[in-house]
């Protein structure tokens, strides 16, 4: 089996071109790919458009980094304190630039992902029907079926150009485990044209094929495996690490200004090569104190015949 192991530098640097639409943030407030997307500030990406239900404060960073073109997303801030400053300023005042901004609700992203993933132009819902968001998507459309007068709104299709997730464990040819909340991950690996996964653990692929209902994506989707502990902080990864709470709100009380922000930005992402350097800002007594306090093992399954 041929490896698709890459650094962290290497994966964005290949996938990750400059225009391009990257979705990350898939499950919601938990497996937040950071490490990723501060390597893609570090490497001075731009003009992208990010996608993503919930992203909590990795998009508000890489807007501030000036990476972003356009964001295509249910909710952008920081879930802890409600606000992304950076977020604000750029969609406010156009600083450090304007951003296209897309709304969806956290269900009509995962329809249209799921659109993208199934190959068909759109998929219909009644659930926006009446809402502001047909005033503020210029994409969504409302249609009426012809022969029983029942009206929807055609939610068009998403194809992201790369997709960026966060598991617990994978082998190196990019069979994956992940559990916990999932999300949106399979529809947007399966949706998006290249995937990347930033996983905790590298294991065989007999550990991986030991349980295939856990297997994310089929291997075939995945373009890169990069091996990252650490790299969803501070979001959480069921079974490995807790959220930092605290971070959250020390990144809110340091980015009310942009030049606060800057100051973040040097100390936490452009002045650090690698997480490995990230991880020894962060201290090891703060690492330490976010792990598992009370293991829950799922029970074992027979897959015997």
């Amino acid at each position: 089996m041929s490896t698709k192991l890459l650094s962290m530098r290497e994966a964005i640097q290949r996938f990750v071109p400059d225009g391009a639409t990257v979705l990350m943030g898939a499950a919601l407030e938990s497996l937040i790919p950071f490490a990723a997307g501060h390597e893609i500030m570090r490497q001075g990406r731009g003009d992208l458009t990010l996608v993503g239900p919930i992203s909590d404060i990795l998009f508000d960073q890489l807007v501030g980094g000036g990476c972003v073109r356009g964001v295509i997303a249910a909710w952008v801030g920081n879930v802890s304190a409600g606000l992304g400053h950076n977020y604000r300023r750029a969609a406010e005042e156009g600083i450090p630039r304007r951003i296209e901004i897309q709304d969806h609700s956290n269900l009509s992203l995962a329809l249209a992902l799921q659109a993208g993933a199934l190959g068909v132009p759109f998929i219909p819902t009644k659930t926006l029907l009446g809402t502001d968001l047909l005033k503020t998507n210029p994409t969504l459309r409302e249609w009426t079926v012809p022969w029983t007068g029942d009206r929807f709104v055609l939610v068009p299709a998403l194809q992201p150009d790369v997709a960026i997730l966060h598991v617990q464990r994978a082998d190196s040819g990019g069979a994956a485990h992940c559990w916990g909340n999932l999300g949106v991950s399979v529809e947007a690996a399966l949706a998006s044209h290249h995937l990347i996964l930033i996983a905790e653990e590298i294991v065989s692929a007999e550990v991986v094929r030991s349980d295939p209902n856990r297997v994310l994506v089929p291997p075939i989707k995945v373009r890169a495996v990069v091996h990252e502990p650490y790299g969803a902080h501070p979001s959480p990864v069921q079974g490995y690490y807790n959220r930092d709470h605290a971070f959250y709100h020390e990144y809110h009380l340091a980015t009310r200004t942009v030049e606060g922000f800057a100051a973040w930005a040097k100390q936490w992402i452009l002045d650090l090569p690698s997480r490995m350097a990230y991880l020894e800002t962060l201290g090891p007594t703060r690492v330490a104190g976010l792990g598992v306090r009370q293991h829950r093992w799922a029970a074992p399954v027979d897959y015997g015949y």
